[in-house]
C-alpha cells in the first residue's frame, strides 16, 4: 500500500492509503465477482428500565462489477443539470483555466464519495490511516457516467451553461464545443405544478395525455440504454421545485389508483411523479433533488411492488447543512435553541420559481422539519411537543444569480437563564454546492443496487428497503420506510454509510473509543514504535 505521512511526529499522526487495499480476515472473502463479509451488528435494546444488548447475524454481498452506467437528469438544461455535465466533462479531460486569482484545475470539491476521507484503521504506531470514501468499495466514477435527461427547455447545454451564468467564462470557452452537441429530450410540463413565471422556458415539451408522456418517457429511458450500450440507468430529478401534489384516496393513494390516474389523466399526478413512476417501471432507481412530495403514498408502494430504488427529498447544500450540524451540536451540548431564522435570497431560476407561494411553501416544508430528531433526543431541554420558534424565508433578487446568500440567527438559552445568540452569514454558490450531491447521489445509490444481505438462519439474500434512506446525508427531507425514524443530524447519517461500507468488508464500526490513547501503557507502547519508526526514517532520509 502507498501510505504518506502528513505529520513528522514522535505521537500520533495522520497518515493516508490512496492505492486499492484488502483485508486479510476470516470474516471477509473476495472472488472474482463478488465481496462476502461475515458481520455481527450490535445494538441496545432499552425495555422499560432494563437495557440489553443485543447481536444480528448477517453476511454482505458486494457485486464488484459495476457495469457501464447512465445518469438521466429531469432538468438537464436547469443550472445544476448543465453544470453537473460540464464538471463530468471538465474532470474527464483535465481541464485548467485562468481566473484573477490565478490557475484553476477541475476538481469533484464538495463531493462526499470524490473528495473526503475516511478512516481506515490504525497503522502499527497508533497513526490514523485514512483512505477515500470511494476507495472503500468498488464504485462508478463520474468521469465514466453517460449522461443525458430532459428539460422544456430547447437550449443546448453549451447555451444552457452561458445562460445558468455558474462557471467561469474561460473555463465555459473551453467546454462550449462539448456540451453544444448535447440537446435535453423533450420534458413533461404540468403548468399547475410550477411557478407561472416558468412558461417563458417551456418551448419543448412533450404533447398528448398523461398516459401517453409517461410512455414517451419510458421509450426514452430504453432508448437511452440501448444507445449508449448501458447496464443500467439511474433518474435524477434537478428541475423545478413543483407545489405539494394532493393525496386523494382513489387517485395516488395506492401503486393501481397511480397508474389508473395516469392513464385517466387526473390533475393531481404531478411531472415528477410520472418520472417517477416511468423510472420504476423500467427498473431505474429514481431520485428527487426538489422538496415536492413526489413519493405519494402509491408511488412508494409501486416501488415496493417492483423492488426499485427511490430517494429524496431535496438537496441540501448550504443552509440546512449547516442547521443540521449547529442544531446538532447545540442540543448535544446541552445548551436550548429556542428560536432559529433562516432569510435566503437568491437570483438563480431556482429563486424565480420559489417565488410563486406554492412552490416556496414545498420549500419552507423541507427546509423547516431539519432540526425535529434532534430536539427530539434531548426531553432534559426540550417537553413534549415542544420546539424551537423556526422561521424560513426566501426572496428572489435577480442581480446576485446563483450567488445565494443565507442569513441565519440561532438563539438558544443557555446556564442560569443566560441567552447566547449565534448569527452567521453564508455565501451558497448555489449550483457549485448542489452538483456534487448529484454525483454522490449517483455514486452512493449505484453502489447500493449491488449490496445485500442474508441474515444468520435465512437462505434469502436481502436488498435494502426500496426507500432507499442511506442517501440523506445529501437530503434535506429524507424519505425513509415507514415506521424508520426520520435523521437529520449530519454526523450520523455520514457515520452511517461509512459503517455500512465497514460491513461490507467485514470490519466493525468506528466507534471513536481510541482506547490505545487512552492508558498509559498503550501510549507508551506507541510511543516506542514511534520513536524507532521516526529514527528509520531520518536514517533513510539521510
Amino acid at each position: 500500500h502507498n501510505i504518506t505521512n502528513h505529520f513528522d511526529s514522535k505521537m500520533s499522526s495522520f497518515q493516508s492509503m490512496n492505492d486499492t487495499f484488502k483485508v486479510e480476515s476470516d470474516k471477509c472473502k473476495y472472488t472474482d465477482n463478488e465481496i462476502i463479509s461475515d458481520y455481527t451488528y450490535e445494538t441496545t435494546v432499552v425495555d422499560g428500565n432494563v437495557v440489553k444488548p443485543v447481536e444480528s447475524k448477517m453476511q454482505f454481498k458486494t457485486e464488484k462489477k459495476i457495469g457501464k452506467v447512465g445518469v438521466m437528469l429531469i432538468g438537464l438544461g436547469g443550472n445544476n443539470g448543465c453544470t453537473c455535465v460540464a464538471g463530468s466533462i471538465a474532470n474527464k479531460l483535465g481541464m485548467e483555466w485562468e481566473t484573477k486569482e490565478g490557475t484553476k484545475k477541475a476538481n469533484y470539491w464538495g463531493s462526499l464519495m470524490m473528495a473526503s476521507t475516511v478512516k481506515l484503521g490504525n497503522d502499527p504506531q497508533g497513526n490514523s490511516v485514512h483512505t477515500p470514501m470511494n476507495n472503500m468499495l468498488p464504485m462508478v466514477h463520474p468521469n465514466d457516467i453517460v449522461w443525458g435527461g430532459w428539460d422544456i427547455s430547447s437550449l443546448n447545454l453549451g447555451e444552457a451553461m452561458k445562460r445558468s451564468k455558474v462557471l467561469d467564462v474561460t473555463l465555459q470557452k473551453q467546454l462550449y464545443p462539448h456540451l453544444e452537441k448535447i440537446t435535453p429530450l423533450p420534458s413533461v410540463y404540468f403548468p399547475d405544478f410550477i411557478a407561472a413565471n416558468q412558461s417563458e422556458r417551456a418551448d419543448h415539451v412533450l404533447k398528448g395525455t398523461k398516459q401517453e408522456q409517461m410512455d414517451q418517457v419510458r421509450k426514452d429511458i430504453q432508448d437511452f440504454k440501448k444507445t449508449n450500450d448501458l447496464d443500467k440507468v439511474i433518474l435524477l430529478w434537478t428541475a423545478n421545485t413543483e407545489r405539494f401534489a394532493s393525496v386523494e384516496e382513489g387517485v395516488n393513494d395506492t401503486a393501481d389508483n397511480v397508474l389508473a390516474s395516469i392513464e385517466r389523466g387526473e390533475s393531481e399526478v404531478s411531472a415528477s411523479s410520472v418520472f417517477a413512476v416511468a423510472s420504476i417501471l423500467e427498473g431505474c432507481t429514481f431520485i428527487n433533488g426538489s422538496p415536492q412530495n413526489t413519493f405519494v403514498p402509491g408511488v412508494v408502494e409501486l416501488a415496493r411492488k417492483h423492488k426499485v430504488f427511490i430517494a429524496g427529498d431535496d438537496f441540501k447544500s448550504g443552509q440546512t447543512k449547516m442547521k443540521s450540524v449547529l442544531v446538532d451540536f447545540l442540543v448535544s451540548a446541552g445548551i436550548k435553541p429556542v428560536s432559529i431564522v433562516s432569510y435566503n435570497h437568491l437570483g438563480n431560476n431556482d429563486g424565480k420559481n420559489l417565488s410563486a407561494p406554492s412552490q416556496f411553501r414545498s420549500k419552507e416544508i423541507s427546509k423547516s422539519n431539519v432540526v425535529d430528531d434532534m430536539v427530539a433526543s434531548n426531553r432534559i431541554l426540550f417537553e413534549e411537543d415542544e420546539h424551537p420558534d423556526h422561521v424560513v424565508v426566501i426572496k428572489y433578487v435577480p442581480y446576485v444569480a446563483d450567488s445565494k446568500r443565507a442569513m441565519d440567527e440561532y438563539t438558544s438559552e443557555i446556564f442560569m437563564g443566560g441567552t447566547n445568540t449565534i448569527v452567521m452569514h453564508n455565501t451558497c454558490e448555489d449550483s457549485l454546492l448542489a452538483t456534487p450531491l448529484i454525483y454522490d447521489l449517483v455514486i452512493l445509490g449505484e453502489l447500493c443496487e449491488r449490496i445485500t444481505v442474508k441474515k444468520e438462519g435465512s437462505d434469502n439474500w436481502e436488498g435494502f428497503h426500496p426507500v432507499l434512506s442511506l442517501l440523506s446525508y445529501m437530503l434535506k427531507a429524507p424519505l425513509v420506510p415507514n415506521g424508520a425514524p426520520v435523521v437529520n443530524a449530519l454526523f450520523t447519517q455520514r457515520q452511517g454509510v461509512i459503517n455500512v461500507m465497514r460491513a461490507c468488508l467485514g470490519l466493525g464500526a468506528d466507534n471513536h473509543m481510541t482506547l490505545e490513547h487512552r492508558f498509559e501503557s498503550t501510549l507508551a507502547e506507541l510511543q516506542e514504535d514511534g520513536s524507532d519508526s521516526h529514527t528509520n526514517k531520518k536514517a533513510r532520509h539521510n
